[in-house]
């Protein structure tokens, strides 16, 4: 597990606490802890002020419809009622982000976000941030629903049967196989690691994620008991109406069920910044990550650094970049090719290679556009004896921060 800065971790635990959320702190100036109060807030606000964005975009519709012509209006008579169904899902929708939002204050073991109370007014939010927070609702689909499951069958499934096969439970006690998730989203796949006795961490940056995941791992207790519509905002390429409206209930299987001392947590923090320490994990195993990076390069030396020797690195995905078209922002972008000439010359052995994976992610099934990603998947190993061509010497560690949360 990573621990802090100082070099120790919290041992105070909420008896009612199944997944803790740590991470790596260190003493940080006063304007950078403002900085993250106020992004954490925004986040915050941009769940809060969901309904009212929804609502403005139907509102904007009825207008539209209103100024048609009286005999197109004719045509559509059941026009309005469709808008009405819409707003029944959004206002659904809004009660779970409401839910998810309730105990995030106390999430984090060593920062409290309760302190101020101008920045808990919900008021508009980004286009940028809204569209994260619709983004992470077609994230219930793919890793919480049974709509999701042949997605994740093809994207998870494969990485998951490589780590069976390479720490077979005959051969080894998997219990003490450790296992790292970067970018691990909502969590499911580091679940199903952990599900199997796998010691598992997941690693994720974005509040939005660590939001809906500390819901659903730590709030959710029963089988398909909340509903989510997350189609409603896609007004384009629907065959059906009642395809815009479609529900999808979560989660398909209930999160607190894993082997009885699981050894299952979830950090919060920038991956390069919360692992330092090396040669500490037996497997990396990382899921349409590799392309978040500003810099690829920086990913791979982490990989190297943190894996023990004889350890594995398990990725599956494309290469979209996240950085390549924002202003100001570094963004590296290689090849397939240049990567994995990269990771030879470091010293990685390439022991499972496949280019051509095809899986899609967040897919709305019913949709007349799709997007299908034709992806790589690799095994690669870090030699016991391995020798590198990496510099010595790491950047200071910034920052990460701690969750703690209860059932």
């Amino acid at each position: 597990m990573a621990d802090s800065s100082t070099g120790t971790e919290s041992t105070e635990v909420n008896p009612e606490e199944r997944f803790l959320y740590r991470g790596r702190t260190r003493c940080s100036p006063e304007e950078e802890d403002k900085l993250e109060r106020q992004h954490f807030w925004k986040i915050i606000n941009a769940f809060k002020y969901y309904r009212t964005h929804v609502e403005e975009n139907l509102k904007r519709c009825e207008r539209q419809y209103l100024r048609l012509p009286l005999r197109h209006q004719r045509l559509l008579s059941g026009y309005l009622d469709k808008l009405a169904e819409l707003r029944r899902c959004m206002e659904c929708n809004h009660q779970v982000l409401r839910a998810i939002v309730q105990n995030c204050t106390h999430m984090f073991e060593n920062m409290e976000y309760d302190k101020d109370e101008d920045a808990r007014r919900a008021g508009p939010s980004s286009t940028f941030d809204m569209d994260k927070l619709k983004s992470t609702i077609k994230q219930f689909v793919r890793d919480w629903s049974d709509a999701g499951k042949a997605e994740r069958d093809s994207c998870y499934k494969p990485i998951i049967e490589e780590i069976q096969r390479l720490f077979p439970s005959e051969k080894c006690d998997v219990s003490q196989v450790k296992v790292l998730v970067p970018g691990a989203g909502l969590g499911r796949l580091a679940w199903e690691i952990a599900h199997l006795g796998y010691s598992c961490q997941g690693n994720e940056w974005s509040f939005f994620m660590l939001f809906s995941s500390n819901f659903i791992l730590n709030r959710c207790e029963k089988e398909n008991s909340l509903t989510l519509y997350p189609w409603i905002h896609q007004f384009s390429n629907n065959k059906m109406s009642h395809d815009q409206t479609r529900g999808v209930t979560f989660p398909d299987v209930k999160p607190h069920h894993l082997p009885p001392d699981s050894d299952f947590s979830m950090t919060a923090g920038d991956f390069l910044e919360v692992y330092t320490d090396s040669n500490t994990w037996d497997c990396v195993a990382t899921c349409f990550f590799i392309d978040t990076a500003h810099n690829v390069l920086e990913y791979i030396e982490t990989i190297w650094n943190i894996l023990k020797p004889g350890g594995v690195w398990i990725n599956l995905g494309p290469l979209l970049y996240h950085f390549e078209n924002m202003a100001n922002e570094l963004s590296i972008e290689l090849s397939y090719e240049e990567i994995k000439d990269v990771m030879l010359k470091c010293g990685f052995l390439f022991e499972v290679e496949r280019e051509s994976v095809l899986t899609t992610y967040t897919e709305n099934e019913h949709s007349m556009l799709k997007y299908l990603y034709d992806c790589v998947f690799f095994v690669a190993r870090k030699p016991v004896t391995p020798y590198s061509n990496f510099p010595n010497g790491k950047d200071e560690l910034q920052y990460s921060k701690t969750l703690d949360t209860t059932m």
